[in-house]
């Protein structure tokens, strides 16, 4: 990589983020954090980043899910809707029974990629490597 790829980690879970950012440093890649979806669409404009790592739990139940519609469909983060949304949750369960399938009037949009917590380590360096190939 001749530019560090820059990975958002949106969580409020301040030990994942240490964690995840120590994981992601040591392979080489930059990390910005945010603590909050606020936080994280402020981030999103200002950083860019290159991939958003968004937890689904935060303030209520379902703050990433509304935070990857609002980058996936909102007007104002029209430029930032082809960033690649890497989902990540405590929540044990087959991600399609959590995410709607988009038909007609979009309710609710996959992430484009889901891990549940605690995160394989190998499959998500490999996961995030693919990614950012593309």
């Amino acid at each position: 990589m001749s530019e560090k790829a820059k990975i958002l980690i949106i969580d409020d879970d301040v030990d994942f983020r240490v964690s995840i950012r120590t994981l992601l440093q040591a392979e080489g890649y930059d990390t910005v954090e945010a603590e909050s979806g606020k936080q994280g669409l402020e981030k999103i404009k200002e950083e860019t980043p290159d991939v958003i790592l968004l937890d689904i739990m935060m303030e209520t139940m379902d703050e990433g899910y509304l935070l990857n519609q609002v980058i996936k469909f909102q007007k104002q983060f029209e430029d930032f809707k082809s960033i690649p949304v890497l989902m990540v949750s405590s929540i044990q369960e087959d991600p399609l029974s959590r995410f709607p399938a988009a038909t007609g009037q979009v309710d609710m949009i996959t992430p484009d990629y889901y891990f549940s917590k605690p995160v394989d380590i190998p499959r998500f360096l490999e996961t995030l490597k693919n990614i950012l190939k593309k």
